[in-house]
Order: C-alpha cells, then sequence, then structure tokens
C-alpha cells in the first residue's frame, strides 16, 4: 500500500480528533461533561472559558490544514500535499509531546492527541522521500 494514503488516513483521523477537541474546548467548555475530561471545576471554566475557546480554535485550524493536505494529495499535487500534511500533523504531534513532557499525568491525553498525527509524520515523511 503506498504510504501517503496510510498518512492521509491518519492526517484525516488526527482531523478529526482535533474538531473534537474544538467542539469540547469552544463549545461546550462548561458542560459537566466536558469539565470531568478535563477536570475543571464550574468555576474553573467559567474563568477560562476564553482561553479555551482560542484553543479549541487553533485545534480546529490545525485539522482543517491536515485536511487541505489530504485534498491536495487526492487532486495529485502530492509532494506539496505531503508538506502541508507534515506541518499540520507535525505541529499536532508536537503539542502532544509537550503535554506529556510538561505534565506526565497527561500521558492519556497526549496519546489521544497525538497518535494519528505521529502515524501520518512517520508515513508522510517516508513517502515524501519516496516521493523524490
Amino acid at each position: 500500500m503506498d504510504l501517503a494514503v496510510i498518512a492521509c488516513i491518519a492526517a484525516a483521523l488526527a482531523a478529526a480528533v482535533h474538531g473534537y477537541i474544538f467542539v469540547l474546548e469552544t463549545l461546550r467548555w462548561e458542560e459537566p461533561g466536558t469539565r470531568r475530561v478535563f477536570g475543571t471545576t464550574p468555576e474553573q471554566a467559567a474563568q477560562s472559558r476564553q482561553l479555551a475557546a482560542n484553543q479549541g480554535v487553533y485545534n480546529l485550524l490545525l485539522g482543517l490544514a491536515a485536511l487541505a493536505g489530504v485534498v491536495a494529495i487526492v487532486a495529485s499535487a502530492r509532494v506539496p500535499g505531503l508538506a502541508v500534511l507534515l506541518t499540520a500533523t507535525g505541529i499536532m504531534l508536537a503539542a502532544a509531546l509537550y503535554l506529556v513532557v510538561s505534565d506526565r499525568t497527561k500521558g492519556r491525553a497526549a496519546l489521544v492527541q497525538g497518535f494519528f498525527p505521529a502515524i501520518a509524520v512517520i508515513t508522510g515523511l517516508i513517502a515524501l522521500g519516496q516521493a523524490g
């Protein structure tokens, strides 16, 4: 199987995860279920609402960038598409690594955030090397 296809699938799944994070951080931040996920009290959620929404928008935009790379690859712009895909998923992976390095208790969250981007980065880099 072409590794670019695997990179595209992983990037699309990463985009879906980051879209879900956008929903939690931007649209549902003060909901009880979201507060349980992030371990916040009603007071903390109310005080951090604007910051969480801003972070959620970043997550959405990273997901859209990853999807833009997928679309470019599907449209036969393989190398530029891989470059966009790798940039977006590389940032996602770096953020997940930062999360776990800065707070070891966030390992599960970092795994959720970084698993698909890691697959996309690894397979995308190999596919990019094969394209040259």
